[in-house]
């Protein structure tokens, strides 16, 4: 049964009984009901409008929360943005200071190892003739290494770090290799940089460098053994012993 007809006929027989008690007219009953039925639907009206302002407030309560709450999340990761742009900023500051100091640097270090260059390649032609054209193409190396823009200060640094080493290492080492002389194809002894010695390859032709005169010059016969073994030794076809070399006389410092 519909709500507004259920709620005339509940009024009809409240206000039947009542007119029947007062002695009411039918006319006067039916306008009772007309304005009970009128009032009941405006008060339904009224209800279901509150109702409706209700859901829509709490609606809007609901996101407002949401709304605040997404606030206070944006809030703490704009601080934690903040802090990272200023440490960002820190560290830029940083790395643009070492930037200029590396300018500096690269602008001392240049020069700086191009006068080692220069020395190495002085060292090698007043030093001990051994390995003249390996050592030579090294210290040639090196200079067009210098002229190149694609390679990095660090690693023309290195470069020139290892030709020292390098040469640092003839001096403490021992080594045999073949090569020419005057048109000769013989064997080498460099024996650290205290003696350079050679022999034909039919080991008849014996000789020593003479650092004093800046020459060679020849071996008695008798070195052939000690020279033999020296080169056994170098080549790793003996074990490690003492052996006696050619040593020129020290001179006196001037």
């Amino acid at each position: 049964m519909p709500m507004q007809l259920r709620t005339r006929n509940i009024l009809a027989a409240a206000i039947l009984s009542a007119g029947v008690v007062l002695g009411a007219t039918a006319a006067d009953v039916n306008t009772a009901i007309d304005k009970g039925v009128s009032r009941v639907n405006s008060a339904q009206a009224s209800q279901q409008k509150i109702d409706s302002i209700d859901n829509s407030i709490r609606a809007a309560e609901r996101e407002y929360r949401g709304v605040v709450k997404e606030v206070d999340g944006l809030k703490v990761y704009v601080e934690q943005l903040d802090k990272q742009l200023a440490a960002q900023d820190n560290e830029l500051a940083g790395i643009e200071d070492s930037i200029e100091k590396v300018t500096l640097v690269e602008r001392q270090i240049t020069p700086l190892m191009l006068r080692m260059i220069d020395s190495i390649d002085q060292f090698v032609k007043v030093d001990v003739p051994f390995l003249v054209d390996e050592r030579s193409k090294r210290v040639e190396g090196l200079k067009a290494l210098m002229g190149r823009s694609d390679v990095t200060v660090a690693e023309k640094y290195r470069k020139v770090m290892e030709a020292y080493q390098a040469e640092i290492d003839y001096g403490r080492t021992i080594e045999s290799y073949r090569g020419t002389l005057d048109g000769r194809e013989v064997d080498f002894l460099r024996v650290g940089r205290i003696s350079l010695m050679y022999q034909s390859l039919d080991g008849n032709v014996l000789g020593v460098w003479n650092s004093a005169a800046k020459q060679w010059e020849m071996l008695e016969p008798a070195m052939k053994s000690k020279l033999m073994a020296g080169i056994r030794i170098a080549r790793e076809q003996a074990a490690p012993d003492l052996i006696k070399v050619p040593v020129a006389a020290p001179q006196e410092a001037k």
